[in-house]
């Protein structure tokens, strides 16, 4: 199989090649410039260069930066091996980068190749049926994001990838499910497509979809509007006909700017006359019942007659429907 890099090296010259790659460059790349052993040796032994894996180098001697290591390990890996999981998604403009993650490659499942540390190997007999046009060569959006839902441990984690890249807009939810198609084996495969269904409906985070899952649900709430353009933004959840907003931030505010950002949009619901109810991750995971209770409150002002359905024996909705049934 030829090098993705084979055309540049001969339309450029090995220079411009080590030069576009960050001044990375593999063994099989200078044998193919004409290059020979002494020359490469040269260049090890005068401490000029340094080895990243074996057979790729770094022809500097400083610290080997994030996209260094992303395509040393794409050369070590060999012609016929794809950037995959977290790596594809995030130079895909998925996921937000971590640079502490290891760099994920996926190869032919009959091939083998050594293990390095901070190199993650994956082996796929569809290998080649899921790579993107584009190079260095890299999975598609939708098979990079299946490729994480099948290493995660749990289905909300499996979750908030999904809904962190379809919110990217590089990747939906109907392509993600046109590839699921191909994995009967993947893991959390039955439980992916409500869940991309949902993504679809306008879910964009996991903290989203727990609170549709946990809260609107599970207690037979109404199912309100997800990202309701209005005042230039978007709200997470709005009940149409009953002037509720419901506002869900799993993060900590602690930028006084966000915090403001805030107050200032829940005032604005109040001169339009909607009531906000806000929500963080501790409120939805921990006290989904008592937040049910809550949206159920507001909602019976302008319904009184509407009904709600406990989750469970000791659900504290089941009050409420008491005093309703009464």
């Amino acid at each position: 199989m030829e090098w993705w890099w084979q055309g540049q090296l001969e339309a450029d010259g090995v220079h411009a090649l080590i030069h576009d790659q960050l001044r990375i460059v593999s063994r099989g790349q200078l044998q193919a410039a004409g290059w020979p052993e002494s020359r490469i040796k040269r260049g090890l032994r005068g401490r000029r260069w340094q080895v990243v894996h074996p057979g790729v180098y770094a022809t500097h001697t400083g610290p080997i930066g994030y996209y260094e290591r992303l395509l040393a390990a794409l050369l070590y890996a060999g012609p016929d091996a794809a950037w995959s999981h977290y790596t594809a998604a995030e130079q895909l403009g998925l996921l937000k980068r971590d640079a502490a993650r290891p760099v994920y490659i996926t190869i032919p499942k009959q091939r083998k190749v050594r293990p390095q540390p901070h190199l993650v190997i994956h082996r796929d007999e569809h290998w080649a049926g899921r790579l993107a046009r584009v190079l260095p060569p890299r999975r598609t959006p939708a098979d990079a994001v299946l490729d994480i839902v099948g290493v995660s441990a749990t289905l909300d984690s499996a979750a908030a990838v999904i809904a962190e890249a379809c919110q990217s807009g590089r990747v939906d939810p109907s392509a993600i499910l046109r590839a699921l198609e191909t994995r009967p084996r993947l893991r959390h495969r039955r439980a992916l497509r409500p869940v991309l269904r949902d993504v679809a409906d306008g879910s964009h985070s996991l903290l989203e979809l727990r609170y549709l899952r946990d809260v609107e649900r599970r207690h037979g709430l109404p199912r309100g509007t997800r990202q309701r353009a209005v005042d230039g933004e978007f709200t997470d959840v709005y009940y149409d006909g009953f002037a509720l907003l419901v506002e869900l931030d799993g993060r900590l505010h602690l930028v006084p700017r966000q915090r403001w950002r805030d107050l200032d949009r829940d005032n604005r619901a109040t001169l339009r006359a909607e009531a906000t109810l806000r929500y963080g991750w501790f409120d939805v995971t921990n006290r989904a019942c008592e937040a049910a209770v809550q949206v159920l409150e507001v909602l019976r002002r302008t319904q009184p007659t509407l009904n709600a359905s406990p989750c469970s024996p000791r659900c504290p909705v089941a009050g409420l429907w008491n005093v309703l049934a009464v």
